[in-house]
């Protein structure tokens, strides 16, 4: 974090990444001084709503985060940053995006939670586009230029006004992670009851075991002693109305719709009072471990891992035949995860693992029999690329066996 006084004095001349929360209502004219160097500008927590004409002198910026400001339109300006690729306006009060606003090289686009009720064909026609966040907001429709979208691999909708499924999204060559609930044409008539509801009174939260874009995971304690549940318990709290994958309460239905199986994390109870919904679960033994990380901004919609890591081929090939079978049980009973990542997914030194994060999962028995297909053949490529990105951590004398070669075929077919 920087500081506006840091920006004015020059201490901050020759630096690629800038980041500013002070409550600012107008942009900082002392910015356009970096433009030498800048490539990465955060204006996240601030209260501002424009950016300057002469914005467009930042013509080395790659990537604007402006989450939490006041902005009602997305300025046009960032459409004359030639090098601008990603573009995060997450959490303001924006309702038009016009065609000059999206630059030529865009790449990750996050408009979640904003009243949004169009987008302009132009959308369609940025080719390198792969991620594209519009979750928490009023759409009706999507452009049907996002036909051409042939780069696009990852796509959030969920909790808008959706009335009908966007064929030309289900089609693209590449899309592999896709978050839909929540919309009228993804409304569910099924309402899971596996689990029983208790108040929140029955326990307390301890320390923070993990969280994501829709809840922190607590290990908790019960107030007094069980018979019908574990004594160890974890609980999610789920953030909010509405977070970057949709509604709390259709991540807590997908999760009830998957049922249990040995590699999902088991459902013991639910909390849903007035703000407050919860979801209790086992608590997954300590020696269980991240099998991955989240992407990065060069990876884009794709896993990393922790330096060194790797694995042997045997364990790659147990943790594929576990997730293949647990990818047939979710599109049994019609649940598309839509975050099939190896960051999603803890494992032991027995290569033993346990999947969960259903936030950006959808139930999809309403949709057409060609459109389920579709749904499936999509998560399919997620699959894939989770097989492909273990293989990149795979050690190097195992990358010579049969095993390799096959699961390596698997992906090229």
């Amino acid at each position: 974090m920087h500081t506006l006084s840091q920006l004015k004095s020059g201490e901050l001349a020759g630096i690629k990444h800038l980041k500013l929360a002070e409550d600012l209502t107008s942009f900082p004219v002392e910015i356009l001084s970096l433009a030498d160097s800048l490539e990465i500008l955060d204006l996240s927590g601030n209260q501002l709503t424009s950016l300057p004409a002469t914005f467009g002198q930042l013509q080395k910026l790659k990537i604007i985060f402006a989450s939490n400001n006041l902005f009602t339109t997305l300025p046009e300006v960032l459409g004359q940053c030639p090098d601008l690729e990603m573009v995060g306006f997450k959490s303001n009060k924006i309702s038009l995006v016009s065609e000059n606003a999206l630059p030529n090289a865009l790449r990750w686009l996050i408009l979640t939670d904003n009243q949004l009720e169009t987008l302009p064909d132009a959308l369609g026609w940025r080719p390198r586009l792969q991620k594209l966040a519009l979750a928490g907001n009023r759409l009706t429709a999507l452009p049907q230029t996002l036909a051409l979208s042939s780069n696009l691999e990852l796509v959030r909708i969920s909790a808008n006004k959706l009335t009908e499924c966007p064929d030309q999204l289900l089609a693209l060559p590449k899309l592999a992670w896709f978050a839909f609930s929540g919309n009228p044409f993804s409304q569910s008539d099924i309402s899971v009851q596996s689990i029983p509801a208790i108040p929140s009174s029955s326990f307390t939260l301890q320390e923070v075991l993990g969280q994501g874009a829709s809840g922190v995971i607590s290990k908790a304690t019960w107030h007094k002693k069980q018979t019908r549940f574990p004594e160890q318990i974890a609980v999610k709290v789920f953030k909010g109305s509405v977070t970057s994958d949709g509604y709390p309460e259709d991540e807590l239905q997908a999760c009830l719709q998957a049922g249990n199986h040995p590699n999902l994390i088991q459902p013991l109870a639910q909390v849903n009072e007035n703000g407050y919904l919860a979801l209790i679960m086992s608590l997954i033994p300590a020696h269980y471990r991240n099998l991955g990380l989240p992407p990065c901004f060069k990876t884009c919609t794709r896993d990393t891992f922790q330096q060194d890591f790797t694995l042997s081929i045997d364990d790659i090939d147990k943790i594929v035949a576990q997730m293949d079978d647990l990818f047939a049980h979710l599109h049994s009973l019609q649940v598309c995860h839509g975050d099939l990542y190896a960051h999603n997914t803890l494992f032991d030194d027995q290569a033993n693992i346990i999947f969960g994060d259903f936030g950006a999962a959808t139930i999809y028995h309403m949709l057409t029999e060609k459109q389920q297909a579709q749904i499936k053949r999509i998560e399919y490529r997620a699959l894939l690329h989770f097989i492909d990105d273990l293989l990149t951590v795979c050690i190097q004398e195992d990358k010579h066996s049969n095993k390799f070669k096959q699961l390596k075929q698997r992906i090229t077919q």
